[in-house]
């Protein structure tokens, strides 16, 4: 299902598509990159608070970056050479 979330700071709409019809969680406004965490119950929005930078990035670790020099990855390097 495809929410419509209207940011409390710039009133833009958003879209959110969901599968369930309950969500909690992070949601960024794509116009004023504004960081909430929403509550979603039977396909309506029941909260919306702000959330910073620093309690996103408690909440929401970054995932490792891919490191070429590890496991099975392909050496490209030499793909544009004649």
């Amino acid at each position: 299902m495809m929410m419509t979330i209207k940011c409390p700071k710039c009133s833009v709409d958003g879209k959110m598509s969901l599968v369930n019809p309950d969500y909690h969680g992070p949601y960024k406004c794509w116009s004023c990159r504004q960081l909430y965490t929403i509550d979603i119950k039977n396909n309506a929005v029941v909260s919306c608070e702000p959330l910073s930078q620093e309690e996103y990035d408690k909440q929401h670790p970054p995932k490792p970056s891919f490191d070429m020099n590890v496991g099975n990855a392909r050496d490209i390097s030499n793909r544009n050479r004649f």
